[in-house]
């Protein structure tokens, strides 16, 4: 019975630090750091340090990536990116990153354009993709 509880403790404690993955290109070199990703993902930055423009991919705000990297990334919850989205939308001073659907959908994009960035559950991430920050 021990063995069984330290296992399902194993598993808990494993899931509970799955974590975030920030991917890029595997030709992408340029240098990111949290604030330079912050930056991107809220249409502060828009192009990557090597120049060339930046075009960040989000998921839908249903996945369990989304709410992470919102929490530990942007440093906002799901409401407060919106209301933040939607004043740069109506004043015309900025677009939300593009959003699909999952991780697969993240990695397809990105292993098929160099100048995607984009965020994955760290368990996700296959060689299509450079890990270039994990959250």
């Amino acid at each position: 019975m021990m063995k069984y509880a330290l296992i399902s403790l194993a598993l808990l404690s494993t899931s509970a630090f799955a974590g975030i993955a920030v991917v890029v290109h595997p030709s992408n070199n340029s240098e990111l750091d949290a604030a330079a990703i912050n930056r991107i993902f809220t249409g502060k930055e828009k192009a990557f340090s090597n120049g060339n423009k930046v075009i960040p991919i989000s998921q839908d705000s249903a996945t369990g990536a989304t709410g992470e990297f919102n929490e530990k990334v942007l440093n906002k919850t799901a409401a407060q990116l919106k209301a933040y989205w939607s004043k740069l939308v109506f004043t015309g001073k900025g677009t939300p990153p593009k959003e699909v659907m999952n991780d697969q959908e993240v990695m397809q994009l990105i292993s098929s354009n160099p100048d995607t960035i984009g965020y994955v559950s760290s368990g996700a991430v296959d060689g299509s993709v450079k890990v270039v920050a994990e959250f």
